[in-house]
């Protein structure tokens, strides 16, 4: 094994659990840097080091990159302030941490690197969010030194997302989904499939300084995604599909809430572009797609294996 200790930014979220248990099993040794300690406490059990530190600190980045033979970041924020070209936590997330990465790395003398980016990341872009995802991924190929790879994934999907899991919660809850372009179009991708793309790539050469789309074996409008929620949950609920300049009008109103709102204008821009492709993963890296429909009907209704341990311990202690 070439790359056989990996240090992994961003690993104490949804799509590092499924990463990390991808390079774990594939035998290799884990770093995982994460803010605070109990973040993490749900890769507690796995043979990982996690170490508690600010990625966003040069020095201790660099520290941290020390004696890593690759790193994937996985780093990513949906909502990052507002600003032109992009807000400050768009900055600071998608384009400072992967200048700061580079610096590490050369400074380490490590060269391989593997970035989660978004599909049709663009410097010129419709929001925010592509265009910093856009300057993130020109920072890692201006450094001619790095082996990079960029993974450019449409929503992604499984056990604990913040896509599928949002939908069903607000059908859960409300009478009628008041919906903003519904008739933008996903090709979700199973988390699963991203996180194996990503740790074959680390010793598949042809990846080297590579770009993909990663994408699902399907596309669905933004209407239809929502009205499978509904079905599969035994909640569904009247759309109402809302013209853009109510779909402004209700995202201006969510960004003023407290807390993460569901949608912004920054994600309105986002879905004028579909979130598809017509470009497949080589290959060689050997994954093979998996449905929407043959995984997110377990969870979403609560039937994971987590829930199914829980209602036995439950059960075991009446």
């Amino acid at each position: 094994m070439e790359h056989n200790t990996v240090g992994v930014l961003g690993g104490a979220g949804f799509i590092g659990a499924s990463v990390i248990n991808r390079l774990v099993a594939q035998g290799h040794a884990v770093k995982v840097a994460t803010r605070r300690r109990q973040n993490a406490q749900h890769l507690l059990m796995l043979p990982v080091d996690i170490v508690e530190t600010n990625i966003h600190d040069a020095a201790r980045l660099a520290a941290f990159v020390s004696g890593c033979d690759a790193v994937i970041n996985l780093v990513g924020v949906l909502h990052g302030g507002s600003g032109d070209p992009y807000g400050p936590g768009f900055s600071v997330a998608h384009v400072e941490l992967p200048q700061k990465l580079v610096a590490a790395c050369r400074a380490a003398r490590v060269r391989r690197v593997v970035q989660v980016s978004a599909l049709h990341a663009d410097p010129e872009g419709p929001s925010m969010y592509l265009r910093s995802k856009g300057d993130g991924e020109r920072v890692l190929r201006e450094a001619r030194e790095l082996q990079t790879t960029i993974f450019r994934p449409s929503v992604v999907f499984g056990p604990g997302d913040s896509f599928l899991n949002t939908f069903a919660s607000l059908q859960r809850a409300l009478p009628v989904i008041p919906l903003a372009c519904p008739d933008a179009r996903f090709q979700p991708v199973f988390v699963g499939d991203l996180a194996g793309a990503l740790v074959n790539s680390l010793d598949f050469d042809l990846a080297l300084n590579a770009t993909y789309d990663v994408v699902g074996p399907r596309e669905y409008s933004l209407e239809e995604l929502v009205r499978f929620v509904g079905v599969t949950i035994g909640h569904p609920r009247k759309i109402i599909r809302l013209p853009m300049s109510l779909a402004r009008l209700q995202a201006l109103s969510l960004e003023m809430l407290p807390g993460e709102p569901p949608i912004t204008r920054d994600n309105l821009a986002s879905m004028s572009l579909d979130s598809t492709s017509a470009v497949r993963l080589p290959p060689e890296l050997n994954i093979q797609l998996t449905s929407l429909e043959a995984v997110a009907p377990d969870y979403l209704r609560g039937s994971t294996l987590q829930a199914r341990l829980a209602a036995y311990r439950s059960s075991a202690h009446r």
